[in-house]
């Protein structure tokens, strides 16, 4: 039977590479449909736990897991040989960027690819998932599967699908947010979609890899330059003296031409931060340069170090400096509601604190513990004595579970970065 029937049916076996939030949440999916699953990821630890029966992924129950591996429906395995029993591979991965230079790092896909390629076979789906600069696809996935003896688009088939997963979303999950596909052909666009088809709510066919691809950069894009700007509204009209969330929340009034963005203390997850930089550096490779982007990305980049120095501002009248000062920072994650702490600017701004000799501590609700970038902390309960006990109490997070009540009544000084505390006045609160 042709692939294309297999994938119709759902009789075709689901390749998933990279079990992190994007891999599991589309195993989820792919589960849901029908489809058998294979999932591999080199992360042992990740493998134990499902095989186990446990998710790590707030948005994945571990009781959908466990009833999925107990079945067979799904199968995981840190081995790229199981790449051979596949009719569709997705390539979920991550794609950092270098530490110094910023410049995309594509490491782990190519990784992924060269192990893919070992065990390519005709008729395969092959699809990239991972968020990359346009051109990753033809340019290099292609080459290097190609280096098989088989050819895109006649002998196997590749596409690309950004992934649109946003972590903690109860509205939009992974089956109703609309997914685009690009394909090297039109036979590649449609197997993709094919499989889409069966677990998603919407596809979006493009007419090629490259649009697919640069799709994903623009949303992104636009949050960041968005959020770039009213993060540097926020610091103007601190110098004037001007509430900025009021001044959001009335231009929030118009029914046309404006969109509400909030100021904060950075950005953080896997795409936000990073997207920006494979745009830029694709732009720069020809010959374009990006002054709009690339101001974003500053002005974004600089938020965590503007709230140490407001910390440092705020403790001054208390005669006390951030040298031996108690910091309780209330919410870890990048964004609220979630356990996701990959690229939070909370991990910036303790190590900001850390290195101006403050003693910090975090509480978070979702995040038991912390290990970035050398810290090591474990949350403490948001309770009386560890309010009253902190110096600065320096709100990162609005987690909607914590009683923020009970931190302006408790704190004697607060620094709120996301106006949680809009509804209660007090001298002692401090908003960005």
């Amino acid at each position: 039977m042709a692939l294309l029937e297999r994938l119709q049916d759902r009789s075709a076996k689901v390749g998933v590479i990279g079990l992190g939030y994007v891999g599991l949440s589309l195993v989820r999916e792919f589960a849901r449909a029908g489809y058998r699953i294979i999932g591999v990821d080199i992360d042992e630890s990740k493998i134990r736990q499902l095989q186990d029966g446990k998710s790590y992924v707030m948005d994945v129950p571990s009781e959908e897991i466990g009833k999925w591996i107990e079945t067979g429906q799904l199968e995981v395995a840190s081995d790229y040989d199981r790449v051979r029993d596949m009719d569709c591979v997705s390539i979920c991965v991550p794609t950092p960027l270098r530490a110094k230079s910023k410049d995309p790092d594509l490491s782990y896909v190519l990784d992924a690819v060269v192990a893919i390629r070992e065990h390519l076979h005709r008729s395969q789906l092959v699809i990239l998932e991972s968020t990359t600069f346009p051109g990753t696809t033809t340019e290099v996935i292609q080459p290097i599967l190609e280096e098989s003896g088989l050819v895109a688009g006649r002998d196997f088939y590749l596409a690309f699908s950004p992934e649109r997963v946003d972590p903690g979303n109860s509205s939009y999950r992974t089956r109703n947010i609309p997914k685009i596909v690009g394909g090297v052909s039109a036979e590649c666009v449609r197997h993709a979609e094919a499989l889409y088809e069966n677990c998603l709510e919407q596809v979006v066919a493009v007419s090629s890899t490259d649009v697919a691809e640069m799709v994903k950069l623009l949303e992104n894009t636009f949050r960041t330059v968005n959020i770039g700007l009213v993060n540097e509204f926020a610091l103007l009209c601190s110098k004037l003296n001007i509430d900025v969330w009021e001044v959001i929340e009335a231009a929030s009034t118009k029914p046309f031409g404006f969109m509400p963005f909030y100021p904060g203390p950075g950005l953080g997850g896997h795409c936000i931060p990073v997207d920006p930089h494979y745009l830029s550096w694709k732009a720069k490779v020809n010959g374009f340069h990006p002054k709009l982007i690339d101001a974003a990305v500053q002005v974004n980049q600089e938020m965590p170090g503007h709230i140490v120095r407001r910390v440092r501002e705020v403790l001054k009248p208390l005669k006390k400096e951030l040298r031996g000062s108690k910091i309780l920072i209330v919410g870890v994650a990048y964004k609220r509601n979630t356990d996701d702490v990959r690229e939070s600017p909370a991990i910036e701004i303790i190590e900001l604190l850390k290195q101006e000799g403050a003693e910090v501590g975090f509480s978070d609700p979702f995040v038991a513990q912390l290990s970035e970038n050398g810290t090591r902390l474990s949350s403490r309960p948001l309770d009386e004595d560890a309010l009253a006990g902190a110096d600065c109490v320096l709100i990162v997070t609005d987690h909607s579970s914590v009683d923020y009540e009970l931190v302006a009544r408790h704190a004697a000084v607060v620094v709120d970065t996301r106006n949680a505390l809009k509804d209660i006045p007090g001298e002692h609160i401090h908003r960005l």
